[in-house]
């Protein structure tokens, strides 16, 4: 796409990560992270917008996640862990900006990244925009005592088996494809998942799924596994007491509300952790709502930005 840029990132830790970028290099920094079953393209739309100069002129850098194609991918699942991901992302924005970045803007799994990066370094960041990724408290909570959600997060425990990877390549990806139509889908089929899309989704798929699985069987955040199974808690470490704690940061949270794997009762109790929060629910979207809504996400995280920089407190 004209105006977008590629890099491999080298973090010090040894991890590289290949990026999405436009806007000018000394920019105030603009950083997106996609989700599952992902990759950085999904923000290209964003990323342009927001590196114009009427729109703030930032500069804007999606990375492929850790496991994704281009980035490295570690055999061990042990490598992604929460802590190690998270690694990634904070290395990541000390690389690209010498200062806080001006959001962080996050999707599904990289929700999950950005909800941690926020509590565990604040100082790394001024805002955060979450769309359909529940914070890790709200979700602990309704894996554990929520049916509807548990039964809804059960493919969680799906992706989490050793032969995930290799049986969702069977098919040409026939599994995934489901994914996508299983998360909620308004009015029929997803008129932005034509042909085109596919052959993107394709391309990074081909390069592997063992990673992208893998933060399935690391984290201990799934529902009961139907078999005595229990669903696990967030991992703890001497730097964070919990990383279910609270998020300081001004953060706007957009949900579609027709998401059927992450429902909206996550939003419920969400003020206790996150005190400067404003949500934002778009009712006829589903989980894909960046792809089916993108001007109106636009809409949403420009007004946000505005809004925060004005927060003088409760």
């Amino acid at each position: 796409m004209n105006g977008i840029e590629h890099f491999d990132a080298t973090l010090p830790h040894g991890i590289s990560l290949s990026c999405r970028a436009a806007g000018a290099k000394g920019r105030p920094v603009m950083m997106f992270l996609h989700g599952f079953p992902e990759a950085a393209f999904v923000w290209d739309e964003l990323l342009l917008h927001f590196s114009l100069p009427q729109q703030g002129g930032y500069r804007c850098i999606a990375p492929n996640l850790r496991g994704y194609a281009g980035s490295s991918a570690p055999k061990s699942i042990e490598a992604y862990r929460p802590r190690h991901l998270v690694q990634d992302i904070a290395a990541l924005a000390r690389a690209v900006s010498a200062d806080p970045l001006a959001a962080v803007v996050a999707h599904d799994w990289g929700g999950a990244l950005a909800w941690n990066l926020a509590a565990q370094e604040p100082a790394l960041l001024q805002r955060l925009v979450i769309i359909n990724s529940p914070h890790p408290a709200t979700f602990a909570r309704d894996l554990a005592q929520c049916p509807a959600q548990q039964s809804a997060s059960a493919y969680m425990n799906f992706l989490a088996r050793p032969d995930a990877a290799d049986r969702l390549a069977e098919d040409d990806f026939r599994r995934l494809w489901a994914l996508f139509e299983g998360m909620g889908a308004c009015n029929g089929p997803h008129p932005w998942l034509d042909a085109a899309m596919r052959e993107r989704y394709r391309s990074i798929w081909r390069a592997g799924l063992h990673g992208p699985c893998a933060y399935y069987a690391a984290t201990a955040l799934r529902p009961p596994d139907g078999r005595g199974g229990k669903s696990g808690t967030p991992e703890r470490s001497p730097q964070t007491p919990s990383s279910l704690g609270r998020t300081e940061v001004p953060t706007q949270v957009i949900w579609g509300m027709q998401d059927t794997a992450l429902l909206p009762k996550l939003l419920d109790g969400l003020d206790a952790f996150v005190p400067r929060l404003w949500v934002e629910r778009i009712e006829d979207a589903t989980h894909w709502v960046v792809h089916e809504q993108a001007q109106r996400v636009i809409e949403r995280i420009t007004a946000f930005m505005q809004r925060s920089s004005q927060y003088t407190g409760p």
